[in-house]
């Protein structure tokens, strides 16, 4: 164990709320999103060419990573208990704070699609009204923080039935659509499949998308923020995420094909491109009157997405003031166990980047910088947890792990090093300004590293003005009635 790594105080006792079910449904709810499969549509048959690169470079190793670490080091925490154990508390800290503070300006995207998915069962026009986006968004946004602060069981019953309603199904749907338009004879926008048609074409154009496409599949680790939370985590945890891993393949990659048959490339909406693919599938079918209901639906699975990113590393953060770390204020948590001040705190700085997003379009080119600086606060999470379970084989290699990479120390380099690899080359392309970028590149790069570093570096902050009586007695959790 690195030096400064220091035992995790006694929590108090956490319901084991969470199965092997429950965990996969957090991974899936956390990565299957409905809303990229448009985005991957467009590239026809290549798809299936950029979703495989992105599995062998992303999804496989974090699975693996991810199964191995949890059921090693089943503390709690996720990836702030894993990298602490391998790079002591400022790593751990540092990869927490990096994925809980690139949600800040993830939240307003998938709330705007939450909004504007909702039209579709109302009348398409209010997507163009800033005040209904905005008051969707917060309805969405505040009331998914209200289930969070009613604590784990309610957070587990929403997220399963939420992702198996507005995910599942009807990525389902669209999947069996597409069976149907191909047997009913309806004429397909894609050529006759070969095997060149999905070797994907890689050049500076197309390069920024790398980064797109390894962090497709980001957040299946975020069923290890639950570990105190989980009945039998050994054995559950490398099952969820092998169950996790099948459900969002098969759903992305089918999806997207079925949208990608049905729509010319030219015409697809990436905005509102599910809804447009479902409509053209239930115009033909003469049923149009399903739109709004499965409008509805993905309008859920949506929210459940936002719910999976907002408890995770929210909860990270209550384990680490837990530790003495932050200020006491993080380390409230109510009777139900959910962190109240880091919901109610990040629920308003996202509140105030979302009210930005939707009344100040002026502020396009510098909302684009902070979306790249997500990419790259993710890429330093990755790497960091790709790093542990490689530097953990040789720092702790009697620890217990009732999953382990299979291959022995080659195994875990194969699988660490295609991670290490995908993340970084993720990182670099992330850098490259969009085309549409007026200022120079240089300018779009410093500003890019910069706001990364400002939101990368709070940790160090704390841990350098870190004061005793921020740690509480053993046993001890700051409890708001």
């Amino acid at each position: 164990m690195s030096a400064d790594a220091t035992e995790t105080p006694s929590r108090l006792p956490s319901k084991k709320v969470l199965g092997l079910f429950a965990l996969a449904m957090i991974n899936v709810a956390a990565v299957l999103s409905i809303r990229n499969f448009p985005s991957m549509a467009i590239y026809g048959w290549s798809c299936i060419g950029w979703y495989i690169l992105g599995a062998v470079l992303f999804l496989i190793p974090i699975s693996l990573a991810g199964a191995e670490l949890a059921t090693g080091w089943p503390e709690g925490g996720g990836v702030y208990a894993w990298v602490k154990q391998a790079f002591g508390e400022k790593g751990g800290f540092t990869a927490l704070f990096c994925e809980w503070s690139n949600n800040l300006v993830w939240f307003p995207t998938v709330l705007s699609f939450v909004a504007s998915t909702l039209a579709f069962a109302l009348t398409p026009a209010l997507a163009n009204s800033s005040w209904y986006m905005f008051t969707v968004m917060m309805i969405a946004f505040w009331g998914t923080t209200a289930i969070a602060y009613f604590g784990e069981e309610a957070s587990t019953k929403f997220s399963n039935i939420g992702v198996i309603l507005g995910s599942i199904i009807p990525s389902i749907l669209i999947i069996l659509l597409g069976l149907w338009w191909l047997g009913s004879g309806q004429t397909l926008v894609l050529p006759h499949l070969t095997l060149g048609a999905m070797v994907p074409t890689i050049n500076l154009s197309t390069l920024p998308f790398f980064a797109t496409i390894v962090l497709l599949f980001a957040g299946m680790e975020m069923a290890g923020f639950h570990a105190l939370e989980t009945r039998n985590p050994q054995k559950d945890f490398p099952r969820a995420m092998a169950l996790s891993a099948a459900i969002i393949v098969v759903c992305t990659v089918l999806a997207t094909l079925a949208i990608a048959i049905v729509i010319p490339a030219d015409q697809l909406n990436l905005a509102s491109g599910v809804m447009q693919a479902i409509q053209y599938f239930f115009n033909a079918a003469h049923i149009p009157w399903l739109v709004a209901p499965m409008a509805v639906l993905i309008t859920l699975g949506g929210v459940v997405s936002l719910a999976a990113w907002l408890i995770g590393p929210a909860k990270g953060l209550g384990i680490v003031a837990e530790e003495g770390n932050m200020p006491p204020m993080f380390n409230r948590t109510n009777k139900h166990g959910a962190p109240v001040a880091v919901l109610v705190i990040q629920a308003l700085i996202g509140s105030v980047i979302s009210l930005l997003y939707v009344f100040l379009p002026s502020v396009n080119q510098a909302y684009w910088i902070l979306s790249a600086m997500t990419v790259e606060l993710l890429c330093i999470v990755y790497i960091l947890v790709f790093a542990s379970v490689i530097k953990l084989r040789y720092s702790q290699p009697d620890k217990p792990r009732a999953f382990t990479i299979p291959g022995g120390k080659a195994g875990v380099w194969i699988v660490g090093g295609l991670g290490l690899f995908g993340t970084t080359l993720a990182f670099i392309v992330g850098l490259m300004p969009p085309s549409f970028f007026s200022s120079n590149w240089l300018t779009y790069v410093f500003s890019v590293l910069l706001g990364t570093f400002l939101l990368a570096v709070p940790p160090l902050v704390f841990l350098k003005f870190r004061q005793p009586g921020w740690l509480m007695p053993a046993g001890q959790v700051e409890v708001k009635k």
